[in-house]
């Protein structure tokens, strides 16, 4: 019998399709951590600021919950800022 194994998987990309492949599954990495990273910060600022939920926020609970918005947007640009910096450096833009 014959064991046909790999024969029928796509063969690598080479050349200039390899270099677009590489870029397109860097980019998507790139993405990938970065909602990791919001989605961990989410979870951190819920578990800071939010000790019981209820039907209204407290003060409290609310200046918490704005604060953690603020630096949420912070590290938005700079992680975004980071990535176009890395980008560039790579020739990508």
């Amino acid at each position: 019998m014959t064991d046909f194994g790999d024969s029928f998987a796509p063969p690598p990309p080479q050349g200039k399709d390899d270099k677009e492949l590489q870029e397109f599954l860097f980019v998507e990495k790139q993405k990938a951590q970065f909602n990791a990273q919001i989605h961990e910060f989410n979870d951190f600022c819920w578990d800071k600021c939010v000790e019981k939920p209820g039907s209204k926020l407290d003060s409290k609970t609310e200046t918490c919950l704005t604060n953690c918005v603020d630096r949420f947007i912070d590290v938005s640009l700079l992680i975004t800022n980071r990535f176009a910096q890395l980008l560039q450096k790579s020739g990508g833009v």
